[in-house]
């Protein structure tokens, strides 16, 4: 008897050590379930890198560590041209990359790349959030989008030669890919589609004679140690349109715990995003101010006349478009929705007084940084 209670025992110990077991493993499976690839073609140093790898870092602790990022910055994983393809076939599980570099691939969506007359990268990325949300392209569709956002308004940085008026640029090659690069050939300049990692030797080298970026890129990508001179264009210069999309897959495998904490946190670092990507413009700035670089603006009637020259530009995208499908109206619909969101975002961050390192006078601080 006294055997039996002894087997017992033991018997209900090795059954409860099995259970405990059982429910340690299954969440130790639960904790190690995801692994998420996540890219950039940005250098590591850059605000875009460390911001992501803070969001990669952000998820890991929200959730427990029952979700794990792998940062992969500088193109080591994906190269920009690569990213989209990349990730909606898991190569990378999140990427990071912007429109032009696929140019045609995402028409809809370079609506936004139209020299609308942006006044800074704040406005311009409420407005490609809003336009996404109310257009939502079908050349979005193999993908999740998590956010998107723009660069700030560029400006036109040479090397040589200074800009001062329109004629200026006749003669002149510009890094300017995708629709950018309509906008440098409507004002008499040479576009060049150069990869950004590749800009820097190209200026140096004077295969290229300038670059139209945001002031941001002087650091980040050292343009300020190639280039004297630069001109804000912001008046009828376009944005960048970036996006982070994720692969459907490897967001559909999060589980159902996790997914209002993923959702959550995109929608903290969108807005994010849109702060960085407005406050980057004043560090490119100021160490353009460091390394000697010259800044200049376009007079208003200076500006006027640039408006005009690159009105083709948007013409010829609505020409484009019809070609492609869509109906007139539909694509002026766009194109007047843009310019409102513009004019609301506008009025919204002079309200808040968001100030921005270009723009026109509401919106730059009140005493020069320098």
């Amino acid at each position: 008897m006294k055997q039996k209670r002894v087997f017992g025992v033991v018997l209900g110990a090795v059954l409860c050590v099995g259970f405990l077991a059982s429910i340690l493993f299954a969440g130790m499976a639960h904790a190690q379930a995801v692994r998420l690839k996540v890219a950039t073609y940005f250098p590591a140093p850059a605000s875009q890198s460390t911001l992501l790898e803070e969001f990669c870092r952000e998820l890991e602790r929200r959730t427990g560590g029952q979700v794990k990022a792998d940062f992969f910055a500088g193109g080591s994983l994906l190269s920009p041209v690569a990213m989209f393809d990349g990730v909606s076939r898991g190569i990378a599980d999140i990427g990071y990359s912007h429109v032009y570099y696929t140019t045609g691939r995402m028409p809809v969506t370079e609506a936004i790349g139209l020299p609308l007359g942006y006044p800074s990268a704040w406005v311009s990325g409420q407005v490609m959030n809003d336009f996404y949300k109310q257009v939502r392209p079908k050349e979005f569709d193999a993908v999740k989008v998590l956010w998107m956002n723009t660069s700030p308004p560029s400006a036109i940085a040479t090397a040589k030669k200074p800009i001062r008026k329109l004629e200026d640029l006749k003669g002149l090659t510009i890094r300017a890919p995708g629709v950018a690069g309509d906008v440098i050939k409507a004002l008499g300049g040479t576009p060049a589609p150069t990869p950004m990692p590749e800009v820097y030797d190209a200026i140096s080298k004077g295969v290229i004679d300038g670059e139209a970026s945001n002031f941001e890129t002087l650091r980040t990508f050292r343009f300020a140690e190639v280039v004297k001179h630069t001109i804000s264009v912001w008046q009828i210069t376009n944005p960048f349109p970036f996006y982070l999309v994720m692969n459907k897959d490897s967001y559909a495998k999060l589980p159902a715990d996790i997914k209002p904490i993923f959702d959550g946190l995109v929608g903290e670092y969108k807005e994010q995003y849109i702060a960085m990507w407005n406050a980057v413009d004043f560090v490119g700035r100021d160490y353009g101010v460091e390394k000697g670089v010259e800044f200049s603006e376009l007079s208003p009637e200076e500006a006027a006349r640039w408006r005009a020259a690159v009105e083709p530009v948007v013409e010829n995208y609505v020409k484009t478009m019809v070609g492609k499908g869509f109906s007139e109206a539909e694509v002026r619909g766009w194109i007047k929705f843009i310019r409102d969101r513009i004019d609301f975002w506008t009025k919204k961050q002079i309200a808040l007084r968001i100030t921005s390192a270009a723009g026109p006078p509401e919106l730059k601080p009140a005493a020069p940084r320098r």
